[in-house]
């Protein structure tokens, strides 16, 4: 094993002597990190196989049913600028309980819904409690953790996280065959009431330093602007936004193309899902170990490079007409491996500089995220013509615009050994 430099004994001293002030372990917030953070692709990952059913249930056309997918995620992106003032001035606790009940009385009312417009608009409300628990995760990481310990924190829980839409898919599929479309929300309440539970019992308070006037308006403003000017952030922001949108085109389309346009089962979507996250969990592996030796930057170069190369690949089969599944399957493990490679480092760099601030950080850089997925959202609801072609060529355009921004901006400004 490589020695540790002084830097990074620094880091973890200093991790460990705040993780013991607070009355905390690495393992407790580990595990809370990942369980919280575990909502939002929960939210999403568990009925994308029922998606088609849903159509059919309600009589609804493609864009409608879709709409569940992208409103869930434009809310959730809209609320963070809430969340994150939230979790700087009451404390990372309250905000995180909060968030966990108002999900799950969310998806119990999802599971009632007697018509689509009362789904989605449950679906908002499931978005707001995950966005509350997501945001008050990063803001635990931040506080307790320098930004290269950050990163393989968030790395770690990614790995633990990525369980969920490894198996989600497949579950969803497996609940929606024997039960209905339903009963993937009533499992969705019943993880988020476990969730507040053990939160309520082991979560300690990490924010010691409460900002009493993160609420009022003028210095919300001026925080969030402080924030967006610095060069930094906005390398890392779009990063992120960058690898997600990749993300999210496959999620919002895939289960339409492979189910309705190429003729697969739902299984056959579950396992295709389950090949991209087997990649992501791969990515978050491969990226603990290159952060240790390369640090920030290099990694999300390296990341994007390989999320150029497989989306290139994917466009490619789709115009050559081998449309199969295995010509989507294959390109989007890499994909995967990639999204695992760039989010962690992204999503610690974005915040890095910004101790006295990190709740209204992470909830910029979520809710940019999330309004480039829900304008992919939109788009791929509208253009969807019974081809692979929107999917496939959507993902490529992403994955370019990825690989150009980590070796322009993030080259050029995302250093952040300052910061710690």
């Amino acid at each position: 094993a490589r020695p540790m430099s002084g830097a990074s004994l620094d880091a973890r001293s200093g991790a460990n002597s705040r993780l013991a002030a607070a009355g905390l372990t690495a393992t407790t917030i580990l595990w809370l990190t990942a369980g919280l953070s575990m909502l939002q692709p929960l939210s999403t990952d568990l009925y994308l196989s029922t998606l088609p059913g849903i159509a059919t249930y309600f009589n609804a056309s493609v864009a409608s049913v879709q709409s569940t997918l992208w409103i869930f995620i434009a809310a959730f992106g809209a609320w963070q600028l809430v969340a994150g003032p939230l979790s700087d001035r009451f404390g990372r606790y309250p905000v995180v309980i909060a968030g966990a009940v108002t999900y799950f009385a969310a998806s119990v009312l999802a599971m009632l819904a007697p018509s689509l417009d009362i789904l989605i608009a449950c679906r908002v409300l499931q978005a707001i409690g995950a966005c509350t628990c997501l945001v008050g995760a990063r803001g635990l990481v931040r506080d307790l953790y320098a930004p290269t310990e950050g990163a393989r924190m968030l790395a770690n829980a990614a790995t633990l996280m990525s369980v969920a839409p490894l198996v989600g898919p497949l579950i969803g599929a497996a609940l929606y065959v024997r039960f209905g479309w339903r009963s993937s929300f009533a499992l969705l309440a019943a993880v988020s009431l476990v969730l507040a539970c053990i939160a309520a019992a082991r979560l300690k308070e990490t924010n010691t330093r409460r900002n009493p006037h993160a609420l009022s308006l003028g210095p919300m403003l001026r925080t969030y602007a402080e924030v967006a000017r610095s060069p930094a952030f906005r390398a890392y922001t779009l990063a992120a936004a960058a690898t997600y949108a990749c993300l999210f085109t496959f999620l919002s389309g895939s289960s339409f193309v492979l189910i309705n346009v190429l003729g697969e089962s739902p299984a056959v979507f579950a396992l295709t899902f389950a090949t991209m996250v087997s990649g992501y969990v791969i990515g978050t592996v491969i990226c603990r170990r290159l952060l240790a030796r390369i640090g920030i930057q290099r990694t999300v170069c390296i990341g994007a490079t390989l999320q150029a190369a497989a989306g290139i690949t994917m466009a490619a089969l789709a115009l050559a007409g081998l449309h199969v599944p295995l010509a989507i399957a294959a390109p989007i493990f890499f994909l995967g491996v990639s999204h695992g490679i760039i989010q962690p480092p992204t999503q610690s760099g974005a915040v890095a500089a910004f101790p006295h601030a990190a709740g209204a950080a992470a909830a910029l850089l979520g809710f940019t995220m999330m309004v480039v997925a829900t304008c992919i959202g939109i788009w791929i609801g509208v253009s969807y013509n019974a081809t692979v072609y929107p999917l496939t060529l959507t993902v490529c355009a992403c994955a370019l615009a990825s690989a150009v921004n980590a070796f322009t901006l993030v080259r050029k400004d995302g250093d952040i050994a300052a910061h710690g």
